[in-house]
């Protein structure tokens, strides 16, 4: 953590919506007058789609079928918790971009499913935003947490998660849905011991429930709505947060448990802004007086 260089790191699984927290945050900084840095986290994958496809097909000839983005090994862990560890310290640090879809390609001008050269952050800037698989990541090797200032975790269920992944991975990246189905099965193992941990470090957690069936996510025909959806906000720490405020302001909203709100899913815009506007304004306050 760092007093003058805060970092934000949002996590969360493939298809679980942290680009979608991301546009909040954007409107935010805005808003604001907040001039961020970002990282996405793909940028930080160790192999462009070609030879992940042929280091796939090597683990599983090994007897590995298991090997994925989730995992560590799949990963540059050592340069993300180096960039962070430098940004925490100095407000310095690179990162690029990996060129998921034609549109992409057409903006960052390389190929799908390759990677942009490295760029070093622009200056001046009052905090370091990253949103990817490994934002609140920790093993006997990495503590990639301990650079985050704010760490948010998005955590639609399973069911849900899994028809957001298919239909994005299907209109945008064209996908089959028996390819998407393969690499869900591929990634489970390291969803398990890698994904979900960090959503016990994270200090929000928003998570989306729908409330139309879901349970064959696999010839699901549409993603649930927001009006067809409730959200749940996780706090680990309850303390300074105001919920009778946010009990007022977000109509049709509860308290389930002492640290968390469930909200309806149309409102999940709105309580992020609440509830992160105040917590982004004091780290900005405390770098203000560091500096």
């Amino acid at each position: 953590m760092s007093l003058r260089y805060p970092i934000i790191a949002t996590t969360g699984s493939s298809g679980s919506g942290t680009t979608s927290v991301k546009n909040t945050f954007e409107r935010i900084f805005r808003r604001e007058g907040i001039n961020a840095a970002f990282i996405e986290g793909d940028a930080f994958h160790r192999y462009d789609r070609a030879a992940m496809k042929r280091k796939v097909a090597e683990e599983a000839a090994r007897g590995n079928p298991s090997f994925s983005h989730f995992g560590p090994d799949a990963n540059l862990l050592d340069e993300l918790e180096g960039v962070l560890k430098e940004f925490s310290q100095t407000g310095r640090g690179r990162t690029r971009q990996y060129v998921h879809n034609l549109q992409e390609q057409q903006i960052f001008g390389a190929p799908q499913g390759t990677f942009t050269p490295w760029e070093d952050f622009p200056d001046d800037c009052d905090l370091l935003f990253y949103e990817g698989l490994h934002g609140a990541f920790r093993s006997a090797t990495h503590d990639i947490a301990q650079y985050a200032d704010m760490k948010i975790g998005v955590v639609p269920v399973l069911n849900l998660e899994w028809i957001q992944k298919i239909h994005r991975d299907k209109e945008t990246r064209g996908y089959s849905t028996e390819a998407v189905t393969d690499v869900i099965l591929r990634r489970m193992s390291d969803y398990v011991h890698y994904i979900c941990p960090q959503f016990t470090e994270t200090d929000i957690n928003f998570q989306r429930v729908p409330t139309v069936d879901t349970s064959n996510p696999f010839v699901a025909r549409w993603i649930p709505t927001a009006d067809e959806s409730m959200v749940v906000i996780r706090f680990r720490s309850p303390r300074g947060i105001d919920f009778p405020y946010l009990l007022s302001m977000i109509h049709d909203s509860f308290m389930s448990r002492a640290n968390s709100i469930v909200v309806p899913g149309g409102k999940m815009e709105l309580a992020m802004q609440l509830i992160l506007t105040p917590q982004i304004l004091r780290l900005i306050d405390r770098k203000n007086r560091a500096v």
